[in-house]
């Protein structure tokens, strides 16, 4: 579920809120009772886990799970970025 952030536009309390997104916004604040409590825009926050994102696969320079194809057009799995360009160290 995500997490919602609000302000009271009259008295100026923070609060965050975790709801369903078909859940209607809420709208008195718990600090003053007043129905003035706007939902605020905010980033959202998230982590791709598992295998073939960013992560777990590529940060480590981990060259492996790279598919290149060659000059005939097969693909080759394991080949590093600097074969397939051409260049040797």
């Amino acid at each position: 579920m995500p997490i919602y952030e609000y302000r009271c536009e009259s008295c100026g309390h923070e609060m965050e809120a975790m709801q369903r997104m078909s859940d209607a916004p809420l709208t008195e604040c718990p600090a003053c009772g007043k129905p003035t409590l706007k939902k605020q825009i905010s980033a959202a926050g998230f982590r791709l886990a598992g295998g073939g994102w960013y992560e777990t696969d590529f940060k480590k320079g981990d060259k492996r799970n790279l598919a290149v194809k060659d000059s005939g057009g097969e693909t080759k799995a394991g080949a590093s970025a600097a074969s397939a360009t051409g260049n040797s160290a």
